[in-house]
């Protein structure tokens, strides 16, 4: 008995101590206006948690600048492009600053072509034409769902072989394949003929017997650094060069950002690239010096850009649900505080008469459910 006392006495104190008052249920006055906005609120509640559950599950990226302390990495280099040139007649070459030997970095493949596109060709570079322009115009609208998709744009860019059939001889060289370069400043160039390699450089036979006029209309069907990664967009893949003159130098000013994305699932290392451009006509009588070609100028930056893909935690899920929930009960309250008010008011005002009687019926049923029924209790007699 003592015991059971003692547990009652604990649950009054903590019934005492309750901080949330309890309306009677006789003290309710319920009405269509509240009815009503119960549903729309229950009905918003269950949109906003259903918005925020899609919200949750759903990720933001964060981009970072960061040093990029990985200096003794390597740089590869993937090449695809048309030169307007058969391939006898030129030659691709690198260097960079540390002077090291260019058959180290690796070798690019050579093969004759056409310059004119085929029917499919032509129909497949247009869309790589339209597609990459769009990417660098609108990549700040499109970027999070290139990040957070699995498609390598890179990976569309390879020209598909040509499906008519022509006689004439080829006029275009194709120069493709990828190089794995130090992570130092270099120049990657394509000029006319064939090179001679020493341990300080190279020499370009062609130059060495006069100048000879050239055709350096290109186009360039990839260049990227690094592995083919979801969300890099390469500026220079798709476009195309045609030069009236023949004795033209055309140079691509390129700026490397080492890229380090982390998704929810994967995370990889790559490049991203900006790019320049400066087209000059070679003419000795006029002082404009120089060798014609394509020249790639690269320099790689002492900064790198961190993309992480983050979402909040589960506390903070559930406290934005407990306050989007209370927030429209307390709203929704109040409106239908507000709404009786002037209701009230305004039947006061145009027909007092209704008015009381309302007012008169309320303190009836109020009296009647506050009146004490007597009841009946049998008396039970012990013979």
């Amino acid at each position: 008995i003592l015991r059971n006392r003692g547990t009652k006495e604990t649950l009054k104190i903590v019934r005492q101590l309750d901080a949330f008052p309890k309306v009677q249920e006789e003290c309710v006055e319920k009405s269509k206006i509240g009815g009503t906005l119960s549903i729309i609120s229950r009905i918003l509640i269950v949109y906003l948690i259903y918005t925020e559950v899609k919200y949750y599950l759903d990720s933001r990226l964060i981009f970072q600048f960061q040093p990029d302390t990985d200096l003794h990495a390597k740089l590869k280099i993937n090449i695809d492009l048309t030169i307007a040139m058969p391939c006898r007649t030129v030659g691709a070459d690198i260097l960079d600053s540390t002077n090291q030997n260019v058959f180290s970095f690796g070798v690019l493949q050579e093969e004759d072509t056409w310059f004119e596109l085929c029917s499919n060709q032509k129909l497949h570079f247009e869309y790589v034409q339209h597609l990459n322009v769009y990417l660098r115009e609108e990549y700040h609208s499109v970027a999070e769902v290139l990040y957070k998709g699995d498609q390598v744009l890179s990976n569309q860019n390879s020209l598909p072989p040509c499906t008519d059939n022509r006689a004439r001889p080829y006029d275009a060289c194709r120069i493709h394949g990828s190089l794995t370069l130090n992570k130092v400043a270099g120049n990657f160039h394509i000029t006319a003929g064939k090179s001679i390699h020493f341990k300080s450089g190279h020499l370009h036979i062609a130059n060495i017997f006069g100048e000879n006029s050239s055709n350096f209309s290109h186009r360039i069907h990839r260049l990227s650094f690094g592995e083919h990664t979801a969300g890099i967009v390469q500026p220079l893949e798709g476009d195309e060069k045609i030069f009236k003159d023949e004795n033209t130098m055309m140079l691509y000013f390129i700026e490397v950002v080492p890229t380090d994305v982390q998704t929810l699932m994967t995370s990889s290392k790559t490049y991203q690239y900006s790019v320049r451009e400066n087209v000059r006509i070679i003419d000795h009588d006029s002082g404009s010096h120089g060798i014609p070609g394509l020249y790639f100028k690269y320099d790689v930056s002492a900064l790198k850009v961190l993309v992480k893909q983050d979402r909040d935690s589960v506390i903070q899920f559930c406290v934005r649900l407990c306050s989007i929930i209370a927030g429209i009960v307390v709203i929704s309250g109040c409106i239908n505080t507000f709404v009786q008010f002037i209701i009230q008011n305004l039947i006061k005002l145009i027909a007092p008469q209704t008015y009381q009687q309302k007012e008169n019926y309320l303190k009836l049923q109020q009296q009647q459910k506050h009146q004490e029924i007597p009841v009946n209790v049998p008396l039970f007699c012990k013979n």
